[in-house]
């Protein structure tokens, strides 16, 4: 396998297959990565990453990303960021060194600025109209489905794996509030002698399991990707449900060093797959019996 993109949701389509492109020329997995996130963070009509992402209950649009190389297990990641363009790419960057590789907030936006990413307000009139029409009503039932995507991709090529992830988080959260999309271990992991890992939907419920870490080590154990990805999610489910009556929307695309890919899911969930062997294609998996079905959409 000379080199695959796994990403999440619909939305995704077209970055996948400008990180594939990316690939294809030769530039490393950590910039087709990238490319890829960044479709999707530049794109305002994507309405829960980046620009135009929802605000929080103060109406402010605050950012989340997150990055790992699988070769150094280095990461980077930014939390409750605003005014800036691209979460994603900024923790990549903080992924370079052994210290600081986590910045939030006030400080996270001053190292962002000290070292020239660009800026902008992320709050658009769209986003800004749906803040003041809906927001009340949704703070009576928040639901990160409904109301939350994060945008994930896996990147492989001839020199290893790699993740990045970005979101605006939970329509209506708390001010501050941060879900498993900047958190190594719950929104993303990778490891380039077994493969990576990377999740979406309810981030409290993700971050109970240390979701993506979790896979990844099934698959240390010799699990597929597909079973790795099931046994992780189905586990934290059950467990849950028992704990507490219920458990939340989740999902998680996993991916090993051969290419091949795996998808957990308690729901439905689109996903998009393509590699040096054939093009981005979107699919589509469902939760049926306690089982993931998978068909292209």
């Amino acid at each position: 396998m000379a080199y695959a993109v796994l990403s999440t949701w619909r939305f995704s389509l077209e970055g996948n297959r400008l990180a594939l492109q990316a690939l294809k020329e030769g530039k490393p997995g950590f910039e087709a990565a990238l490319t890829g996130v960044e479709n999707v963070e530049d794109n305002p009509s994507f309405r829960s990453v980046g620009c135009g992402g929802r605000p929080d209950n103060t109406g402010h649009v605050r950012l989340d990303g997150g990055f790992m190389d699988g070769n150094t297990l280095h990461f980077g990641a930014v939390a409750s960021l605003e005014g800036f363009a691209s979460p994603s790419k900024i923790a990549c960057a903080l992924s370079k060194g052994d210290y600081n590789n986590f910045l939030v907030g006030e400080g996270a936006a001053a190292w962002a600025k000290a070292h020239g990413f660009k800026e902008r307000d992320n709050l658009t009139e769209e986003s800004r109209k749906q803040y003041e029409e809906q927001g009340s009503a949704q703070l009576e039932k928040l639901s990160a489905w409904e109301n939350h995507d994060t945008v994930c991709f896996i990147v492989l090529d001839d020199s290893g794996i790699c993740v990045s992830t970005s979101t605006s988080g939970l329509f209506m959260k708390e001010a501050g509030r941060v879900g498993d999309t900047p958190l190594a271990g719950s929104g993303f992991y990778a490891d380039s002698r077994y493969g990576a890992a990377a999740a979406t939907g309810t981030g409290e419920e993700i971050i109970k399991g240390a979701l993506s870490y979790a896979a990844v080590m099934y698959m240390r154990l010799g699990f597929s990707p597909q079973e790795a990805a099931e046994k992780a999610v189905v586990e934290l489910h059950d467990e849950l449900v028992r704990r507490n009556g219920h458990c939340h929307d989740m999902a998680l695309i996993v991916m090993d060093m051969q290419g091949n890919y795996g998808i957990g899911t308690n729901c439905e969930f689109p996903f998009v797959y393509g590699s040096d062997k054939e093009t981005a294609r979107l699919f589509l998996s469902r939760f049926v019996n306690h089982q993931v079905i998978i068909e292209e959409a």
